[in-house]
């Protein structure tokens, strides 16, 4: 089965998006993000989606989704790397991502999770 690496950095762990997303793999990706959010104590999770160049209602959804779990496990989420057309097409959808930050690249990304969890 296809999976998402995700990499362990001190107290953050970093998702890299390198794949188009279906539905199947990002219900794979909320799992595994949230067993190992338990398992390493992570404080918070970089989502990079620098690659994807569309988003749609059911991804968009799984990411909230996702951060809300994150926050229940005491974990901040930021999103980093959108491309405009898939900020456009959020915002088309009316999805509003609820409790994820973004930014616009890792570096600062980490940098702001880094601030939300000292």
């Amino acid at each position: 089965m296809e999976r998402i690496p995700i990499l362990k950095m001190g107290q953050l762990l970093l998702v890299t998006i390198q794949v188009d997303m279906h539905d199947r793999l990002a219900m794979t990706l909320q799992d595994d993000l949230t067993s190992r959010i338990v398992q390493d104590r992570a404080r918070g999770v970089l989502i990079d989606i620098s690659t994807l160049d569309i988003v749609d209602s059911f991804i968009g959804r799984m990411i909230s989704n996702t951060a809300a779990m994150a926050r229940v496990l005491d974990a901040h989420t930021v999103l980093v790397g959108m491309q405009p057309a898939v900020a456009i097409t959020l915002v088309e959808l009316g999805l509003k991502l609820e409790g994820v930050q973004t930014a616009l690249n890792v570096e600062k990304g980490v940098l702001l999770l880094q601030r939300q969890i000292a």
